[in-house]
């Protein structure tokens, strides 16, 4: 055997890179070459591909092929391996069953989550596709990371594109911006991912060109990490969940000492006499004093005023983190964010006005033509049914339960079949003991899955399927300059198969394979996939090479754009001739859509909601720490957690909890050990780890520990989604309450309680 050493080029939400195979392995990885700032987290891709934890063969729950029964076995029980044919025809019977005796909305197409970076295998894409080509399924409106600002801000500005990263670009911060104030902070670690992958992770180098070029940074955040060493930023720690009413007290500043712009808000918004009733007291009583701020968000009066009298003498940039519409009331903030920004006036001018995701994702604000990423269609839906993804339990719970969701009403979906692919419920769904009772409802669950994940293990028919490296794809971000082909570098582990295959097979069992296929198999599907950005790259009077050349170069790049973005500037320019998608064509400090809905808990104007739970809530006599929980440094979400990078950033085999020294010491807890987190929805196990740099009475913890429950009262792991709290940010945008999750910490005195989410089932093999 000649021992020899292959490169294939290839793509993940971490970043590009190029694999290196030897002898039918991968041995490493070598960032891109034109990445400024590749993530470390590329090198976990051999762990991935050559993973003990890889599902071999197609399997089937024991007792679901016994007799389709015991559903709170899900999870517990073992598998038996069955071969493909017989696999195939499970899932084509079950799903031909459920569709004749229930209809299309009895099936739930999840598979939510970021899968691959691919966009001909993005098992979301190809698991809908396949679903709606078969007659239609129930589908999930939004998404977790920034559901409650997708639809709030249609209302408020027009439309939700800034959220995504299409906000005021770089090069003008740099060039402009004097204040930089960020809310919810730029935490670099959030920086190494971008949805649909990048050929280049820019922030870092973004950072420090805006501290040389001498913009003061501001970061408001419990957590001191929050605000990278680069800016040298000012902290302003903040009790979690109070940005909304921090900004008002800022607000309450600018129109109490006559520093608002008045002209801007005449001539652009709509609505302002409304919010400034609110804001004085005349409304309600009440001023939104910085001092009545204060007494709510622990931010004192003086840094609330200093700060808004320096917003106002200076050319500024106020920035949100998605993580502040992840919490209860999560709207709040972000609409108070645009009205801060409005009445500075500077909305539309180079590097001021207001921005979202700069530290939340890789790519926020990059310097990139407005042209389309490559894009893999999953077409109409039939059944033209959804549900808000964050109620996924309530609809598992509840059905023929209505519910209101963005003006509108609905009813939840009996639902008896889950086919899901790509993605992980019992990593990003809140309230996971909820869910795991909710699990046990439908009738059937059918997974894709490379691994034994927590998902899989909870299916009753999984499909192994293969991972990025094991087939042909191309790739790209809408925040990213680079298109990026990604070549097979090696044959598909074990009996696994590909989910674009898996789903062909079934769609030609079921009679409507030309209808998911289009005729194309991998190779004319991803040529296809090029060519459709043609047209807009021509428009742009910009040559897209062939795809032959593309394919064998490995990438494309797009040049840099000629000019700066700033957001909003030709509305602000001239509002008339360039009105925003929103009801009165202006931003919307008061929206009379959103009156029209007559929700108390999402007024018509941006307001202090207190949340569900807080630390000035009355649970915190008796749960006295707020948990926040973020993105982790070594994984994204709970992908690569089974590999080495995540496993060595854990204590004692479980998830780091970050607590204030003092708060630990309180509780008799030392660096390193074990330490239980509890509330009334469930317990956790997790590494103590003390940090100065965290405001008191706050602990925190990222998510993606893959799942482990030693029952229902101990999750052994340190998943923190246990804890928290499963209810609607608000019935307008039903979004994610994640990050309102009130819990008490102590040292763990029960024993060792393993963990075994890196474990494989009990697997025995079907007789031939």
């Amino acid at each position: 055997m000649v021992d020899t050493l292959t490169r294939f080029p290839s793509l993940s939400h971490w970043g590009a890179y190029t694999a290196l195979v030897r002898n039918g392995r991968v041995v490493g990885c070598e960032p891109f070459a034109h990445d400024r700032a590749p993530s470390p987290l590329i090198h976990s891709m051999p762990d991935l591909v050559h993973s003990p934890l890889r599902i071999a063969r197609p399997s089937v729950r024991a007792s679901w092929l016994k007799h389709r029964g015991a559903p709170e076995l899900r999870g517990v029980e073992g598998y038996v391996e069955v071969g493909w044919d017989t696999a195939l025809r499970l899932v084509h019977d079950e799903l031909q069953r459920v569709r004749a005796a229930h209809g299309p909305a009895a099936i739930f197409g999840g598979s939510y989550g970021w899968s691959s970076a691919g966009r001909l295998h993005h098992a979301r894409t190809l698991t809908h596709r396949f679903l709606y080509a078969g007659g239609g399924c129930v589908d999930q409106s939004g998404n977790y990371s920034w559901g409650a600002a997708q639809f709030l801000l249609p209302h408020i500005i027009g439309t939700y594109a800034p959220v995504t990263g299409r906000v005021t670009d770089w090069h003008s911060v740099v060039g402009n911006t004097r204040l930089f104030i960020a809310f919810g902070g730029i935490a670099l670690r959030n920086t190494q991912i971008t949805s649909g992958g990048a050929g280049d992770h820019g922030t870092p180098g973004w950072l420090e060109r805006a501290r040389l070029a001498g913009i003061r940074s501001v970061v408001v955040s419990p957590a001191r990490s929050d605000a990278p060493q680069a800016l040298q930023a000012e902290w302003v720690p903040i009790r979690p969940n109070t940005d909304a009413a921090m900004m008002l007290g800022m607000a309450h500043t600018l129109l109490s000492e006559g520093l608002h712009d008045q002209a801007f808000l005449e001539r652009c918004c709509s609505g302002f006499e409304r919010y400034a009733d609110y804001v004085s007291g005349r409304a309600d009583g009440q001023a939104k004093s910085a001092e009545w701020a204060e007494g709510i968000c622990g931010v004192p009066a003086a840094t609330i005023r200093r700060l808004a009298r320096e917003a106002a003498g200076c050319r500024t940039l106020i920035t949100c983190a998605w993580s502040l519409q992840r919490g209860h009331r999560g709207e709040q903030p972000y609409w108070g964010s645009v009205a801060l920004a409005a009445l500075l006036g500077q909305i539309g001018l180079p590097g001021g006005g207001f921005a979202f995701a700069h530290g939340s994702m890789n790519g926020a604000g990059n310097p990139r033509p407005d042209l389309p990423a490559p894009e893999m269609r999953a077409g109409a839906n039939p059944a033209g049914a959804s549900v808000p993804v964050a109620r996924l339990t309530d609809m598992l719970l509840h059905p023929g339960q209505a519910y209101e969701f963005n003006g509108k009403g609905g009813v939840y979906p009996d639902i008896r079949l889950v086919y899901w692919a790509g993605g992980n419920p019992f990593h990003h769904q809140q309230d996971l003991n909820r869910l795991e009772r909710a699990w046990r409802k439908p009738e059937t669950i059918i997974v894709h899955e490379p691994w034994w994940t927590p998902t899989a293990r909870r299916a009753d028919i999984v499909l192994p399927a293969t991972t990025t490296l094991e087939r042909n794809d191309v790739g790209g971000s809408s925040r990213d300059r680079y298109i990026l082909a990604m070549h097979q570098a090696l044959p598909p582990v074990g009996q696994s198969r590909n989910d674009f295959d898996i789903y062909r097979e079934l769609a030609a069992m079921a009679g409507f394979e030309h209808a998911y296929t289009e005729g194309r198999g991998e190779m004319a599907w991803i040529r296809h996939i090029y060519e459709q950005m043609r047209p807009a790259w021509e428009a742009a009077q910009l040559e897209l090479p062939g795809f032959d050349e593309f394919w064998a170069r490995g990438h494309v790049a797009l040049p840099e754009p000629d000019r700066d973005f700033v957001l909003f500037e030709q509305f602000r320019q001239d509002p008339v001739a360039h009105p925003l998608k929103t009801r009165s064509g202006r931003l919307e400090l008061y929206s009379e859509a959103v009156a029209a809905f007559g929700y108390e808990d999402c007024p018509p104007h941006p307001a202090w909601l207190a949340p569900a739970e807080w630390l000035g809530a009355e649970q915190a006599d008796r749960w006295p720490l707020h948990l926040v929980t973020c993105q982790p440094e070594g994984r994204l979400h709970s992908q690569l957690d089974q590999a080495r990078a995540s496993r060595q950033g854990k204590i004692a085999g479980r998830e780091p909890v970050r607590m204030h020294p003092a708060d630990a010491a309180e509780r008799g807890i030392g660096q390193g050990d074990v330490v239980r987190l509890y509330n009334d929805r469930g317990a956790c196990l997790g590494g103590a780890d003390l940090d100065e740099g965290l405001a008191r009475g706050v602990v925190a913890m990222f998510t993606g520990a893959w799942f482990d429950p030693q029952d229902a009262t101990l999750e052994r792991h340190g998943n923190p989604n246990v804890l928290t709290m499963d209810v609607g940010t608000s019935r307008l945008a039903q979004g994610s309450s994640a990050l309102s999750a009130l819990v008490q910490v102590e040292k763990w005195q029960g024993g060792p309680a393993p963990v075994q989410a890196f474990e494989p089932p009990a697997l025995t093999r079907l007789p031939a």
